[in-house]
């Protein structure tokens, strides 16, 4: 394993973290702002923008 894949691998769980969060966050505002939301719906559609930006992020850095 070289210096790059040592530095990313101790960052892997922190990464995760911050994604988890970012996730549950925007969960968390979407039930404040329509409170007769549709759970799983919201679940769908807030991981397929979170997709999106990530693929727009890696298309970016290619």
């Amino acid at each position: 394993m070289n210096e790059t894949e040592k530095g990313v691998a101790a960052l892997k769980d922190e990464i995760r973290a911050e994604i988890r969060g970012i996730y549950k966050l925007n969960m968390t505002f979407e039930g404040w702002s329509v409170p007769e939301m549709d759970a799983a719906k919201a679940k769908e559609r807030i991981l397929a923008v979170m997709q999106e930006a990530l693929d727009e992020l890696k298309e970016e850095n290619q």
